[in-house]
C-alpha cells in the first residue's frame, strides 16, 4: 500500500498507524512526500511505514524499492510472505459483501479480500446489506462478512432479516467484530450466522475462512 503523507483529514503517518493497529503488519507500506525530511522518515517509520520515498516518483525508483521490500533477506520478508500467502487463494467469478460501518474498516477489508481476485461489494448498515441482497436477488453473493454494532439495523437482525429471503438460508455470513467472547460468538450462531472472525482481521484466519465457504460456494 502506497499512502501519500499529506492527505486531507488524516495524513499517511495517522494511516499508517491506523492499519497497523488495525490489521498489523501483513499490508507492506510505503509513505511518500514532497519532503526530503528524515523527521518526516524516522516518524513514519515509527508508524510502521516499511518504506519511505520521496516526489517525484521515479518508475526506476519505484522498481528498485518494490525489488528491495521483496527481496529474500529483505526487512519486511515476512510480511509480504504473510500479505502473499491469501493471494495464492484464488478466488476470481466469487462475489463477497462486506457489511461495515466503519469507513477505514470497509476499505481495509476491501482490499484485503480484493487480492484474491474476488468482486467485492461493501455497505455500511445492516438495513443496507438487506437491501442489496434483496435486490441482488438470491445467489448473487457467495459469502457476507457481517458486522456486529452498526447504526439503523445491527448484523443479528440483518442476518435474521437476509434468513428468511427466498434461497438466502444457506448463504454464508461471517460475524466480524472486535467482540470475541463466548456469549458473543454463541448470539451470532443463533442469529443464524455460519462463522465468526475477530476484528483487526487476521489474514491466515480471514484466508481460512474464505476457503472453507467459498469452494463449497
Amino acid at each position: 500500500m502506497i499512502i501519500d503523507w499529506k492527505t486531507p483529514g488524516i495524513d499517511g503517518i495517522e494511516t499508517t498507524r491506523e492499519i497497523r493497529r488495525r490489521v498489523g503488519s501483513a499490508v507492506p507500506t510505503i509513505v511518500f512526500t514532497a519532503y526530503d525530511c528524515s523527521a518526516v522518515e524516522k516518524e513514519a517509520r515509527e508508524a510502521g511505514a516499511n518504506a519511505f520515498i520521496t516526489k517525484p516518483l521515479f518508475r526506476s525508483r519505484l522498481t528498485a524499492l518494490f525489488k528491495g521490500l521483496v527481496s529474500p533477506g529483505a526487512r519486511i520478508s515476512s510480511v509480504t510472505d504473510a500479505a502473499g500467502k491469501i493471494c495464492l487463494t484464488d478466488h476470481s467469478g466469487k462475489s463477497v459483501l462486506i457489511v461495515e460501518d466503519n469507513e477505514l474498516n470497509r476499505e481495509i477489508a476491501t482490499e484485503i479480500i480484493s487480492m484474491t481476485g474476488a468482486h467485492v461489494e461493501a455497505v455500511e448498515n445492516g438495513m443496507d446489506a438487506v437491501n442489496i441482497i434483496r435486490q441482488k436477488g438470491a445467489g448473487y453473493y457467495d459469502i457476507v462478512f457481517m458486522d456486529i454494532q452498526m447504526p439503523v439495523m445491527n448484523g443479528y437482525q440483518a442476518t435474521e432479516e437476509i434468513r428468511i429471503m427466498p434461497g438466502c438460508s444457506d448463504l454464508p455470513i461471517v460475524a466480524m467484530t472486535a467482540n470475541a467472547f463466548a456469549e458473543d460468538v454463541l448470539r451470532a450462531k443463533n442469529a443464524g450466522m455460519n462463522g465468526h472472525i475477530s476484528k483487526p482481521l487476521e489474514l491466515k484466519k480471514l484466508n481460512d475462512v474464505m476457503n472453507k465457504w467459498l469452494r463449497k460456494a
